[in-house]
């Protein structure tokens, strides 16, 4: 995985891809040689790749057919690829044989493979899961199709503009995408709006019929995913959204040119954009379209898959495990039963039991928000057959409790589907709880927490059902092709085989932990990527940063509950100290900040603003000496965090401990020797068991404390305050203007809100917070502690594989590995 191949490629295989790239360069981009521009090589490329992509795909579907293995359906709202250049060269055993046969005809594959798009198809860790997923399932070898949207323009392209946040369209297709396979052939109608009416059969049973308003008509795109060494490769499948009917050719011609093109632009508003601002009626109308259109057409298609290999549709589960990833797809629970009853004529107890054996729901957050409920209004308007349906389920939920002689009010009420307070709401998440065999969480502490607080009740009700599968990460992408440099030198201590099977023979790198030479080079590699990224920086936002300074690394999706607010207070605390106590030696320290805060989600965009107008201050103020800096790196996505990460000496996972469900990041920085500050929430406390807590720097409240904390209603910060004299100086300077002199009020509602209701636990975690970043800091200046640590922190990592968490899916909820 090193620049330079250990053995030069052979050179019949060199020629053969070299050929390749340029029958696709001349006959299916159409240019000569001589002409092309650098695009036009990338897209020979990709095609070159796909076509050995193509040959193991087809190998692969034949072999499951032929078979009649049980196929994984995931379905994702999101689906945060990232680029698949290098991902496929890699996983297909091509990247030296590529680089060889680039370099014959003077192409730099590393330039090139910068053109590739950003696939903009998710938001966070619940899209990178997702991508991770389908990798492993590929290198288990499982028979896998993942489900999503296509989405036109996905997530915004984030710019900053005065310090400010501002969303811009993101257009990843503007040169097309070469990785996919339009799929005419395949297209379903999603219906909408409208109403049901009964009618009996001559058998006496009463039928209904959902008469819809509106068909959406659901065009597939297929996508091939790699598995490491090519051992299989699936398929992750997604949907464009068209309108039912053709333009309207007479209207247009009538004069009307707005009204014969509006029913096409309401249609393609579906797949338009990922997560549209749901802070009005028509964004939660839009966003409820778009679950349930991605949904239904997936299980249509997968249905009309089994259907025409089996015959009938009660085999369901024997061949076939749908994952429900998070509560965006819960609708499924109702629109399988609708499938089931209303289309193939199924009974509604046969039905029933289809569903709930080939449901699985993961559960990613215990915010009440992100546990969706939709107003039964608006799911009447808009899904009348599934509100009945929905309905039907309650009553045989409550009508089975009661039979149990279940009759407290206050527990029938909190389990029901229907919530009652506040205007009529479905509870998504009880639905998928309900309509799934397993109900899992992503980490130890997170499915403890789902058994005792958000699912507390249905647990006490169904205690086997919720169980625990902590994420994981794909090592192919977050160390092989994200760190080559990392690699050969691991491979290099512990053999190639470490390559196949990271999880067992990482370990081995622990006993080079104590070795001086080691701890050298693994260092040495660090430095580079510190110089790259620090180059980054340079050119994308014209600072300065120093690669012998500590990187100080928090990129995530901005929310109240990550914190980000936690780790800006300290940096204003640290430039104080700075300027107040020049005498001393301070580490220097660069503080890397990036991510995108929701489109309507006002707070966090004036966190974002607040650590720009920091930077600004910090990074100008000659006092420092260059002692201090903080960036904020727009557009934060897959391809930037690969350029982060190896090159991060300390990752911030500093969530309000009990609010974050796992993290994935956490583990990729560790995987590439960073030492993590953090709390104890979501898998930190899983890394902390086993890459050992001297080894980080844990801080701050428990989750148990932050819930007595809750329960006592103590939120109001002032003793907080009022207790630390560095916390009231660094919100005063805050609220007085200091860092913000062009409107000394910008920040005064931001700090006094958060004095009178620190509702994450900032200001009651931000002394034990400081103590540990001094912790930090002496840590540094021992450098054989702090490379022993990182070393160690690799070493380790390998229980943090998604190959691990695939393995346990496939064999404890999916039943496909034995």
């Amino acid at each position: 995985m090193s620049d330079a191949p250990a053995t030069p490629p052979d050179a019949a295989e060199v020629a053969a891809f070299r050929d390749k790239v340029l029958a696709k360069l001349t006959y299916s981009v159409g240019k000569d040689p001589e002409h092309a521009v650098d695009h036009d090589w990338f897209e020979a490329i990709a095609l070159a790749t796909r076509d050995h992509l193509v040959d193991r795909w087809m190998a692969h579907t034949r072999a499951t057919y032929a078979q009649q293995r049980k196929r994984v359906y995931y379905l994702s709202l999101e689906f945060l690829i990232g680029r698949l250049l290098l991902d496929s060269l890699s996983n297909l055993g091509l990247l030296d044989i590529a680089r060889s046969a680039l370099h014959d005809l003077d192409v730099d594959l590393e330039r090139i493979r910068t053109l590739e798009a950003d696939a903009a198809l998710g938001n966070g860790g619940l899209g990178r899961l997702a991508a991770c997923f389908m990798e492993s399932m590929a290198t288990l070898g499982l028979a896998a199709h993942g489900y999503g949207i296509r989405y036109e323009h996905g997530l915004f392209r984030q710019t900053i503009v005065d310090g400010r946040q501002m969303e811009q369209t993101e257009t990843w297709l503007d040169f097309g995408n070469p990785w996919e396979f339009e799929r005419p052939e395949t297209s379903y109608l999603i219906g909408f709006g409208g109403s049901v009416s009964s009618a009996t059969n001559s058998d006496g049973e009463v039928r209904q019929f959902w008469h819809w308003a509106e068909g959406i008509r659901a065009n597939a795109y297929d996508t091939p995913i790699a598995g490491w060494r090519g051992k299989a490769v699936n398929t992750l499948r997604l949907w464009r959204a068209r309108a039912e009917s053709d333009f309207h050719l007479e209207r247009f011609n009538a004069g009307d040119h707005i009204g014969a093109v509006a029913e096409e632009a309401r249609a393609e508003s579906i797949s338009r954009v990922l997560y549209p601002a749901d802070s009005t009626e028509a964004g939660q109308e839009l966003r409820l379209r778009q679950e349930y259109f991605f949904v239904s057409a997936s299980l249509q298609d997968l249905l009309r898959r089994h259907l025409k290999q089996h015959g009938e549709v009660e085999s369901l589960p024997q061949y076939a495990a749908i994952q429900l990833n998070d509560t965006h797809p819960a609708i499924a629970v109702a629109e399988l039963m609708r499938l089931l009853v209303d289309v193939h004529d199924l009974p509604w107890e046969r039905a029933w039991t289809t569903t709930v054996a080939t449901l699985a729901y993961t559960n990613h957050t215990l915010l009440p928000e992100a546990l969706e409920t939709w107003p039964v209004g608006l799911m009447e308007r808009l899904l009348p057959r599934h509100m009945q349906i929905i309905y039907l389920i309650n009553a045989y939920h409550i009508d089975a409790l009661r039979a149990r002689d279940l009759h407290d009010f206050d527990l029938l009420r909190a389990v029901s589907l229907i919530e009652e307070d506040n205007g009529r709401r479905v509870r998504m998440g009880n639905l998928a709880f309900l309509g799934s065999h397993s109900v899992n969480g992503v980490s130890g502490l997170h499915t403890e927490l789902m058994r005792s607080t958000v699912f507390s009740q249905l647990h006490a009700l169904y205690p086997e059902r919720i169980n625990n599968k902590t994420n994981g990460i794909t090592f192919r992408r977050w160390l092989y092709q994200t760190n080559p440099a990392l690699t050969a030198l691991l491979v290099e201590a512990a053999g190639p085989q470490l390559l196949d099977d990271p999880q067992q023979y990482l370990s081995a790198i622990e006993a080079f932990a104590n070795k001086a030479s080691f701890r050298k080079r693994f260092a040495a590699q660090r430095r580079q990527k510190k110089l790259e990224l620090a180059q980054l920086v340079e050119e994308r936002l014209a600072i300065s940063i120093n690669p012998d300074a500590l990187f100080d690394v928090h990129i995530k999706r901005i929310h109240e509950y990550k914190r980000q607010l936690l780790n800006l207070l300290h940096t204003v605390a640290l430039y104080q100290a700075m300027r107040a106590e020049p005498a001393t030696t301070w580490v220097p320290r660069v503080k890397i900040f990036a991510g995108k805060a929701a489109a309507s989600y006002h707070q966090a965009k004036l966190i974002i603003k607040l650590a720009n107008d920091i930077a600004r201050t910090i990074n100008a103020d000659p006092t420092l000496r260059g002692q201090l800096k903080l960036v904020f790196l727009p557009n934060y996505n897959v391809s930037l965090a690969e350029a982060i990460i190896p090159a991060a000496d300390l990752s911030e996972q500093i969530s309000t401990a009990g609010l974050e469900a796992s993290g994935t990041s956490n583990m990729k920085f560790a995987l590439n020797g960073a030492l993590t500050i953090g709390t104890l929430d979501g898998a930190n406390v899983e890394m902390a068991e086993r890459i050992g807590q001297e080894h980080m720097f844990i801080f701050g409240m428990t989750a148990a404390q932050v819930q007595a904390r809750k329960r006592a209603d103590a939120f109001s910060a002032q003793q907080s305050v009022a207790d630390s004299a560095r916390l009231h100086e660094v919100l005063q300077a805050i609220r007085n203007g200091v860092f913000s002199p062009d409107e000394p009020s910008r920040y005064t509602a931001l700090v006094d809100n958060l004095i009178a209701y620190d509702n994450f636990f900032v200001c009651a975690d931000f002394e034990a917070y400081w103590a540990a970043q001094q912790r930090v800091s002496d840590y540094w200046q021992t450098p054989d502690q702090w490379w022993r640590s990182a070393v160690l922190n690799t070493a380790r990592a390998g229980w943090f594989s998604s190959d691990r968490t695939i393995s346990e899916y496939a064999r404890e909820i999916w039943q496909v590995m034995d």
